[in-house]
Order: C-alpha cells, then structure tokens, then sequence
C-alpha cells in the first residue's frame, strides 16, 4: 500500500471519440489499479474522477466514496461521451470545482498534496497551456499521461515540474496496465521521514518525494516548520466567556471572578446571593455584592454602626413633604404644621390663607444665564407657592411678576390677575431670558414702573402693604445700593432670596429691617423649597390697613372672648367675696352674743 501520507487525487479521463470501447476498459483497469494500492479514507486519500470530451462529467467528487469498493463500482459504471478532446476545459473544472473544499478537498493550510492525473489519448482542441498555468500556481501538481496518438508537446505544456518525473508516454493502450505499477512507485515514491532526519517536533508527514511537519492538536507550527507551539485560543477574542478565557492545549474553558459561579452557558457569570444563605442578620433588607453582602436601610431610615439596624432618620429632608409652612419628622414618618393663628386644612398640607389684609406684592426673579433652565422651572415653582399662600382678588392681594437679566421685562403687572390661579398659569408660561444680571436695574425699574398706580398699585393714602421679593443667584453687574435704598424708603418692604453663588452682601442690602428676618439663602435650587416657610408670616401682615380698618376676625373672637371670660370670672369672685363677707359679719355677731350671755351667767 502507498503509505506517504493523505493525497487528494482526482483522474482527469479522456473519453472522446477517438477512444475506442475496448481502449477505455483498459483506462478503467488503470485507475483501480493505482486506487487499490492506495490507502484511501476520510483522514487519509481521498479519490475523485471526471471524465472530459467536448464537455466535462463529474464521475464522483473528493467527498463522495471513501471505501475502494465504492469507487471501483462508479468507475466501472462511467459511459464515454464520445464527443471531442477539450482537455483545457478539464483542467478549467478540476481547478475550479474538483479541487474546492465544497467537492470535498482538504483547505490549503492543511498542506494535504492536490494531485490531478490527465490521461489522454490525442490533441487538444483548446488551450491548455494558460489554465495548466494557473492550476499548478493554485497548488495542483499535474501528472499528464499521453497514450498512442497523444501529442507531446501538449503533455509537456500540461505538466508539472520536473517533467521528467510528471510526463508519461505509453504506447498503447493494451501497455498501461503495466505503466500503471511504475506509476505508483512513482506518485508514492519512498517514505521520507523514515529515509531522512525530519526534524519534526510532533510529527512527519511523507509526500511524494518529500514531506512535511504536523502539529499534535492544540498546538501550531512555527515558522522553522518544525517546532510547534500551543494555541491560545482565547487570543483571538472570539471565545465570549463574561470574565476570565483560559487556553487549554488549542482549547478554552471560562471563568468567573471570585463572588461568581458559572451559568449553564459555561460563558456568563452570575453574581452569588449571598443573603440567600439566610445568615446577613439585616434589619430590613439584604443587598449581595461580590465576596459578600451588606445591609440597607428603608426609605426614612439610617444604618446604625453595627451595620444591621435601621433608625428611622428626618424624613423631612429626604422626601418631598409638601408642607406648606413646616414639616415634623417623627418615627419613620412625618407630619406637616401651620403657624400661630392659622390652621391645618383637610389634605393635612396647606395652611389657612392670608386673608386678613391686604398686599401688593411684586416678585422679581433673576433669569441671567447662570441660573439655567430647569432651575428655572424650579424658580417659577417657588413664585407658584409664595402665591398659593395669599387670598389673591382685586380687592385683597394683587401679585405682580418681574424677570430680569442684561435687561428688564414686566411679566404682568399687579392689575393683570385677578385670581390665584390665573397668576400661577401666568407664571409657567414665563420664557426665560438668559444672558447677563444687572440687579440694580431690575430695583430701578420695580420702584419706578413696577409699583405705580398704572401698573395697578394702589394708592399710597390706601395704607396697603407694598412687598418686594427678590429672587437672585450671583453677584449683580451693577450697583444695587442705590436703588436698593430708594425702594425702602418708598415704603416698599424689601425680601431678598439668594440662591448658590449668591452675595450675602447684597442680599442685606436689598432686604429690610431687621435683615434676619427679611432675607434667606439656599445652597441648591432644589432644596430652597424650604424658604417659603420662612416667608408665610412675614409676608402675611398682621392687619391690614386702608381706609377702614379691618382686624382679623380670628383675632377679635378670641379677645372678646377672653374680655366676656375674664369679666365672668371676676363677677363671681365679687359675688362670693360679699357673700363670705356677709357671713363673716353674722358670724362675728352671734360669737359676741355668746360672749356676753356667758358673762351674765357668771
């Protein structure tokens, strides 16, 4: 048996017209005789035939029979075509479709020898030159056999090199039985790695007249073609393990980090829960993290030092209340509370209006570009509250609103709204302006335009309250003292609100006497909700004052009824007094009675 090592052989036959019946039998014989000496299977030879006239058949492919007696039956079932010799348009198919690994060839890299055998009887029809060209440059080692009237010249145009060992001539067709021994001794040849010192580190393979080296699996050859090395088979970033590849001998396994164990993927990890074990002694809830777990608390509550416990903690500055004057945290709650003299109304938020004067307040809010807009909005929802907080009506409070930057634009004036929540529509319709803050032209234009009676002030002989709230935060380009001090000394009663990078500086100067009471600061827009609180009293007076005056109501029940009480009580301690003094007296007159009766008796 040829014993060199796997080939992949295909038999290009002539079977033109010129090859008589009894000529092509011997041609059949030829090609089972060299099969039978060979050592064919999946992993060793595999044998492919065409046969070519004026056209091209395929008899059976590279993967189509891997046992001699498979072979033997399809060759011996060939019918010639009978037609003309195209034997350029054989090696054409061979080259293209024979040899490709579709049909069954072994890929290139595996350096598994491509070998096509052409027996011919005559000419050519066609070229043959160029496409054997291009077959031997594509890898396929062509033997040509030439029989009777075979043309010589065309063998030689066919074959590969050295042409002495790859063109044959035989005589006649009844010869090639006996060519077809020396035939194989040639294309097996001797076993190289037993007659030469290969050198190889795993393992020879012989070729015809040569040989290579091969790798065990897992390993690949090194550019000497001698040595090998393992594959890393993680290297090429295909394998799609979640943390860690490792390469085992050309293959992979993966693994997980410590805290992980492996899925039923065998890629992706997944985290262990480890307060699944039941042991975490948390107080509320078990939260896993890799190599452990750690404890956490519920809303409103605080992880105490032993890491366990939860204390309830202050949820009012932690949720949003929405308590209109205070909120009270208790034990993992809160609650809201109203000011002295006013109460807590059914949805247990909002307070009892300021309803007992009259105000005319402006707001003027700073939209300079440092604010930005969703500050802003937050801006205008602190206006919103402020008004939620005043029984608006053209005869109560009127609301007027102000947004400056680089320059000042009235939102509307106190006479535009008549009602709460026309004001509050009014307010989230505002754009923003953005650009630069001159504060002190904003203070300029609300004393000059902003508190006029065309603007919906009312008069000054009318005693009504006139309130300024300034709501800024950064430093003005501008000087805000002067018309800071003209708008006190208009009567106006100033507030001044900073937010962030606000000056404390200016914000005293803007707000009135006593200062503390009259100006408030915040560090975060989204925390300066608190300062409503602060204004709800100061900004709701205690009476109003107009033409008639008019108390609160709330307070003048309660002092007459502390006057009906007090008169009350002091009427019965007189009449008990006269009472007990009257008894006094005829006691003390029957006491002396008694005294002299017993002096008479003596």
């Amino acid at each position: 048996k040829c014993r060199t090592g796997p080939l992949d052989i295909v038999f290009v036959i002539d079977s033109s017209r010129s090859v008589r019946p009894f000529e092509f039998e011997t041609m059949r014989r030829f090609m089972m005789d060299i099969i039978s000496n060979l050592d064919v299977g999946p992993n060793a030879t595999r044998v492919g035939v065409i046969q070519y006239s004026s056209q091209v058949q395929n008899i059976f492919s590279l993967k189509t029979f891997f046992t001699r007696a498979d072979m033997e039956r399809a060759i011996n079932s060939i019918i010639p075509l009978a037609q003309g010799t195209m034997t350029g348009l054989a090696i054409q198919y061979a080259m293209n479709v024979a040899f490709s690994t579709q049909e069954g060839a072994r890929p290139l890299h595996k350096r598994i020898p491509r070998i096509a055998i052409i027996v011919t009887d005559g000419r050519p029809q066609d070229r043959v030159t160029e496409v054997a060209t291009q077959a031997r440059n594509a890898g396929i080692e062509i033997y040509a056999v030439g029989i009777q009237r075979a043309d010589m010249n065309s063998l030689r145009a066919m074959a590969s090199p050295p042409l002495e060992e790859h063109v044959f001539l035989v005589e006649s067709f009844e010869l090639i039985q006996q060519f077809a021994k020396q035939f194989q001794d040639k294309l097996c040849g001797v076993d190289m790695c037993v007659e030469r010192e290969h050198g190889c580190q795993h393992s020879c393979v012989s070729t015809p007249g040569s040989f290579y080296c091969e790798c065990n699996p897992g390993y690949r050859l090194n550019m000497d073609g001698k040595t090998c090395s393992p594959i890393d088979a993680c290297a090429d970033g295909r394998h799609g393990c979640q943390h860690h590849c490792v390469s085992v001998r050309g293959s992979y396994s993966c693994r997980c980090r410590a805290g992980y164990y492996l899925s039923q993927n065998k890629r992706s990890c997944t985290m262990i829960d480890y307060c699944s074990f039941g042991n975490h002694s948390c107080q509320h809830e078990c939260v896993s993290i890799p190599n452990g777990h750690y404890c956490r608390c519920r809303s409103g509550f605080t992880l105490q030092p032993d890491s366990k416990s939860c204390r309830a903690t202050d949820l009012c500055n932690g949720v949003d209340h929405g308590c209109e004057f205070k909120c009270v945290s208790t034990e993992g709650s809160y609650h809201c509370v109203c000011p002295e003299g006013q109460q807590l109304q059914a949805d247990g938020k909002s307070c009892s209006k300021c309803g007992a004067g009259h105000v005319d307040l402006v707001m003027v809010i700073d939209g300079s570009k440092s604010v930005r807009p969703q500050n802003f909005e937050l801006v205008k929802q602190f206006v919103n509250r402020i008004v939620d907080l005043l029984e608006v009506s053209p005869h109560g409070t009127r609301v007027g609103l102000v947004q400056y930057s680089s320059r000042v634009r009235t939102e509307f004036p106190l006479n535009k709204y008549h009602s709460a929540d026309e004001i509050k529509k009014a307010v989230m319709d505002v754009e923003y302006m953005e650009k630069g803050t001159m504060t002190g032209l904003a203070l300029k234009h609300m004393v000059e335009h902003s508190f006029s009676e065309l603007e919906g002030a009312r008069p000054l002989s009318h005693n009504i309250p006139r309130i300024g709230l300034v709501f800024t935060d950064g430093r003005s380009q501008d000087d805000i003292s002067e018309w800071a001090r003209r708008a006190k000394e208009s009567g106006i009663v100033m507030f001044a609100v900073g937010v962030g990078k606000a000056v404390e500086e200016e914000l005293r100067a803007i707000a009135s006497e006593p200062v503390e009471q009259h100006f408030s600061y915040s560090a975060d827009f989204t925390t300066m909700t608190h300062l409503v609180e602060n204004f709800s009293l100061n900004i709701c007076p205690e009476e109003g004052k107009g033409e008639t005056e008019i108390r609160s109501p709330c307070e003048c029940e309660a002092l007459v009824q502390f006057q009906t009480n007090t008169v009350a009580i002091l009427q019965s301690l007189t009449e008990k007094n006269i009472l007990w003094a009257c008894s006094l007296a005829q006691m003390t007159a029957r006491l002396e009675d008694l005294e002299k009766q017993i002096a008479n008796k003596k």
